[in-house]
């Protein structure tokens, strides 16, 4: 890794995150050669660390990290790191970050131990006869975690270990972070193929987990660092630009007076800062915005005391400049999934110059920088919404007040998840959303998903594998189908069985599948139709006979006598002589995509290339004949017949409305076959003669406009690809 990977501080992007420089670890290592010091007596090497911590809680127990230096410090003796220090420098290093984030007193004496299981004679038993259950659990959550060879093999269920830690007690992957943050700092001294692969874990997997925990002081500077050794050319391009900029009057700083000036006359007391960006954001931003100014380097962050007053700052600002709308966002009423609270704005000034603006308290600022790091123990009986026991467990898991919705929705399919490889693309799928949206339910509460989440997803989220009983869904007041993708703010009503007599038929159909995002939804319809095999044919398909379908028994509907009967209407075949058809099955119109199989007594049929027949008669070994449409000179004069099916919810005069739609778009019925009613849903076949087959998406969109009816498809196509 260059060493300029370490060098942000000569631009300015320092977040107040202390970065372990050659001088530190000189002190620490020259402290740790001395030893021990005299009982009683705090260690020159954890000093700093004292300091730091006693800034964020003035009334630490520091005998404690005393005692656990002591023990780590003699525990390490003559162990030495790859780069020539002493091996304490490194669990002080990770203390240290933890300290300037806030941690608890017992993340931090986790944090000194936590290579001392592991690495020395120390046990599991010593550290909590010294230092309590709580320690002791921490310690063993990292130890196990520390068991890591990243190799390809290796991390699936290396990385489920670490998912389970991290739902048991999130400050054991806030130990981890920081534990690789400070590896990654020093991971200059290993070959550039093993700093590669740590660094592409790192991004798959550790990085989307700090953000998900909302510890971007770490996220970011992780970010950064992984940038240097994956793209160092796009690396040193950046570091370029903010060099050039670095030694130019800062736009922002300007803008930073105004503003000052604008909430002093206010009477509004606030903190303004200019916030850098850090390597990785500048980056971003170039690739969005082409050539960037010096504006664009970095932010606004304005701090105040309470919530009312970020209100207030944000209508000073647009009262006083010219804002950016598209820019406001508000994650103050709606935080965003991994507690992060801010608003978010953006201001020309006197110059057209525009700023971005972040508005927030004190205390959210913390939150948005440290995440669950700043929550301090939350298992501690004292803790605000502590539960009632401090180490409430059932099943070795505890009840955690801060486990943020993205987590537990994880750890609730990891165990579900069949082998090493599918909970490994699962868990990458579900990190790679970097977006969650927020849906109101009917009964008041509210749904976590990530974006692109369908109503199928939400329904494996409210109600686990009860989903499989789901019918439909209402957004907005609208019914919808269950492939609906939900949009952030969206009101929805999941329909489910109401008859317990119908509950045991009811049950995801194959193409639901299609429609999940989320590893939850997809891993519990998965099992569901591994155990009922006879649902994984689509409804809409074709029976199996491998026969087309127009030889097929039946009266009505596809495959029944009418479609039989039906003569292809402009259509030609490359086989002379033989008669053409029409597949009932999949009743092809122009401009439909269309492939023959010559069948009994010289005749060829004419399927949708996307029909279920086409594949199983390509199986068999079924020649296929070259098919063509001729431009609507049909023997018929251009009439078309297409069977449509109409599913809809089970209601009083559901046929006369929908024959009445279809009426009114001049299409005559040829026949039509209304299925019993299943699970309150319905689902009716029509035969129809369209006059052109141009008419039929506006035929397919006034049939779903009727009352109830949430999809209409054509014959022989899969619902999930059935849109018009």
């Amino acid at each position: 890794m260059s060493a300029e990977a370490t060098d942000h501080a000569v631009i300015g992007r320092r977040r107040g995150l202390p970065r372990i420089d050659l001088r530190n670890l000189r002190r620490f290592s020259r402290a740790a050669l001395l030893g021990s010091p005299a009982r009683g007596r705090l260690p020159d090497a954890i000093e700093h660390v004292a300091k730091v911590h006693r800034a964020h809680h003035p009334g630490a127990d520091l005998d404690v990290l005393r005692k656990a230096y002591v023990l780590a410090e003699s525990s390490h003796r003559g162990q030495m790191r790859k780069s020539g220090e002493p091996y304490i420098t490194h669990p002080l290093a990770v203390t240290l970050i933890l300290a300037e984030l806030g941690a608890e007193t017992t993340t931090l004496t986790a944090s000194l131990l936590h290579d001392t299981v592991e690495d020395t004679d120390v046990t599991l038993d010593q550290v909590g006869e010294q230092f309590g259950e709580e320690v002791r659990y921490l310690v063993d959550g990292v130890t196990k975690l520390e068991k890591v060879d990243y190799g390809a093999a290796a991390e699936p269920e290396t990385f489920r270990k670490m998912l389970v830690a991290t739902g048991n007690d999130v400050r054991v992957m806030s130990i981890k972070l920081a534990d690789r943050l400070h590896n990654m700092r020093t991971l200059g001294v290993m070959r550039p193929e093993k700093q590669a692969r740590i660094a592409k874990v790192t991004r798959d997997v550790l990085i989307p987990l700090a953000e998900r925990l909302g510890v971007q002081a770490l996220k970011t500077e992780l970010e950064d660092l992984v940038f240097a050794i994956l793209h160092p050319a796009e690396y040193a391009r950046t570091r370029e630009l903010l060099l050039e900029h670095a030694g130019r009057p800062d736009p922002l700083a300007r803008a930073a007076e105004d503003v000052r000036a604008v909430l002093h006359e206010a009477g509004i007391a606030a903190e303004v800062l200019v916030r850098p960006r850090h390597f990785v954001s500048v980056h971003r931003t170039g690739l969005k915005r082409g050539e960037l100014t010096g504006s664009d380097l970095g932010r606004l962050l304005v701090l105040v005391s309470e919530d009312a007053d970020c209100y207030a700052v944000l209508g000073e600002l647009h009262t006083c400049f010219t804002p950016v709308i598209s820019e406001f966002k508000d994650f103050i009423a709606v935080p965003k999934f991994n507690l992060y609270q801010s608003l978010h704005t953006a201001v020309a000034g006197r110059d057209g110059e525009v700023a971005e603006v972040l508005i927030r308290t004190h205390q959210m600022h913390l939150v948005a920088e440290a995440g669950v790091i700043a929550l301090g123990n939350p298992y501690a009986t004292n803790a605000p919404n502590a539960p009632l026991e401090a180490a409430d467990a059932l099943d070795g898991e505890r009840a955690d007040p801060t486990r943020p919705g993205w987590l537990s929705r994880l750890l609730a399919w990891q165990s579900a998840a069949p082998d090493p490889d599918t909970f490994w693309s699962s868990l990458r799928a579900e990190l790679a959303q970097d977006r969650e949206i927020t849906v109101f339910r009917a009964d008041g509460g509210t749904l976590g998903l990530p974006a692109g989440a369908s109503c199928v997803d939400a329904a494996y989220a409210q109600y686990g594998e009860a989903a499989h009983d789901c019918i439909g869904a209402r957004v907005n007041g609208r019914i919808a189908t269950l492939s609906t993708v939900l949009r952030d703010g969206d009101m929805l009503q999941l329909l489910m069985v109401r008859d317990t007599r119908d509950a045991a038929s009811s049950g995801p159909s194959p193409e639901w599948l299609d429609h999940a995002r989320t590893p939850a939804a997809r891993i519990a319809i998965s099992h569901w139709l591994a155990a009922n095999p006879e649902r994984r044919q689509p409804q809409s398909d074709p029976a199996p006979d491998p026969a087309p379908a127009e030889y097929q028994a039946g009266t009505g509907g596809p495959g029944g006598a009418e479609a039989r009967a039906a003569v292809a209407p402009g259509v030609a075949a490359d086989l002379p002589g033989a008669a053409v058809r029409l597949a009932g099955c999949c009743t092809p119109v122009p401009p439909d995509a269309v492939i023959g199989f010559a069948v009994r007594g010289g005749t060829v049929t004419v399927h949708r290339e996307q029909c279920p027949a086409v594949s199983r008669m390509t199986a068999t070994g079924r020649g296929t004949v070259g098919v063509r449409w001729l431009d609507g000179e049909g023997d018929d004069g251009g009439d078309y017949r297409v069977t449509l099916l109409a599913e809809a919810f089970s209601r009083p005069r559901l046929l006369a409305d929908l024959t009445e739609a279809i009426a009114a778009e001049g299409v005559a019925v040829v026949s039509a076959a209304v299925e019993p009613p299943r699970e309150q849903r319905v689902r009716h076949t029509y035969t129809l003669q369209l006059p052109d087959p141009g008419r039929l998406p506006t035929l397919m969109r006034a049939m779903r406009d009727v009352p109830g009816v949430y999809d209409v498809t054509r014959a022989g196509r899969s619902m999930a690809a059935a849109r018009s």
